[in-house]
């Protein structure tokens, strides 16, 4: 790994102390550089962008990342769907006397924006295996932040040439098969359906555990094959309210949403071993769980107004407080009152930071 040699002494002290993973739980996704802001709405029409939505960047949204870097003095603060689950989880893990048990793979460039978010995982106690694109730079993500709702443009650039064949090496091939647990955001649906292949057959293969996020609504609309493949992997899925919506519109399932997610729940599955989870959150309203044809809501305690910072990362939150109660082999129950706790602490920080201590109890 030669090309490592002159990166800061910090960033070699972190690669050195990479030791053998023997954790439970491995995502797989884009890792994103969140540029963060707090918008008029002035902005958002002017990029034609909705709040509580998450697109990918056209050529029409380019110039958003310089006027934020260059108008708004933004935060800078490790994103990505699947990342900031994975990094959640680990906190919580951590906090419970349950250090390393996290990994993560996705795509970045050799840069500065790279090795902040290998950096930062790191801190959080993930394991990151980057496959490193030497020609494309890490991707960013603009969260434009109004009223404490979040808009997310992703310029996935180094994420979007993941390649199947990192999966392939030797040490990758240790990590995902040492773990019981696979969590993959949809958003990756778009890179490689292939990589989420290999991941979610050894799943299957292993009687282990896959779960999937169906992430946005134009994954539900424009990458519907890719959401059906990865479907049938699948023993958990979650989605918010938006996205439940955008599930039933397209497949004529109707707008009652604990119709949907039965219907989502009974259909097609690889592993008939396992009846599949599908969990829906709504903000501040009940979390819909659906299994083996019945439905139950768990209550959120709402957060007051004035202590919400943003929404920026609530669902990657609550399937990392999830996922740290599957791991502690919690009933699905407590693990959505884990998810809500994950969540409730989010929305009061900027993003996904997880600079103040865990309190969270397993």
């Amino acid at each position: 790994a030669t090309h490592l040699v002159r990166k800061s002494s910090h960033h070699q002290l972190l690669l050195s102390t990479m030791t053998k993973f023997t954790g439970s739980l491995v995502g797989m996704g884009n890792p994103l550089l969140d540029i963060s802001a707090d918008v008029s709405q002035d902005i958002l029409d002017k990029y034609d962008v909705k709040l509580d939505n998450a697109i990918l960047a056209e050529d029409k949204h380019v110039p958003i990342y310089k006027e934020l870097v260059d108008n708004y003095s933004p935060q800078y603060i490790a994103g990505g769907a699947t990342q900031n689950s994975i990094r959640v989880a680990q906190w919580i893990m951590t906090a419970n006397g349950k250090p390393g048990q996290t990994a993560y793979f996705g795509c970045v460039g050799n840069d500065s924006f790279g090795n902040q978010l290998e950096e930062c995982a790191a801190a959080d106690g993930v394991k990151v295996h980057y496959m490193k694109d030497e020609s494309t730079p890490t991707g960013t993500c603009a969260v434009l932040v109004k009223d404490g709702e979040r808009c997310l443009i992703a310029n996935l650039a180094a994420a979007n040439n993941f390649k199947p064949s990192h999966l392939e090496t030797d040490e990758s091939k240790a990590i995902y098969e040492s773990a019981s647990l696979y969590y993959i955001a949809g958003f990756f649906l778009t890179v490689s359906v292939d990589a989420l292949k290999i991941i979610a057959e050894h799943s299957v293969a292993n009687n282990k555990t896959f779960c999937l996020n169906l992430s946005a609504p134009f994954i539900i609309d424009f990458f519907a094959d890719q959401v059906a493949t990865a479907l049938e992997y699948a023993d958990f899925v979650f989605c918010n309210e938006s996205e439940a919506e955008a599930y039933g519109k397209k497949h004529e399932l109707g707008d009652d949403l604990k119709e949907i997610a039965l219907k989502i729940a009974a259909s097609p599955k690889k592993n008939e071993e396992k009846k599949r989870f599908v969990i829906f959150t709504q903000g501040s309203s009940s979390t819909i769980v659906a299994h083996d044809g019945k439905v139950e809501e768990y209550k959120v305690v709402p957060l007051p107004k004035e202590e919400l910072v943003d929404t920026n990362g609530a669902g990657d939150a609550f399937v990392g407080g999830f996922l740290a109660g599957v791991m502690a082999e919690k009933s699905v129950g407590d693990s959505v009152e884990l998810g809500h706790e994950a969540s409730r602490f989010i929305i009061q920080q900027s993003g996904t930071t997880l600079t103040k201590p865990c309190e969270i109890k397993l």
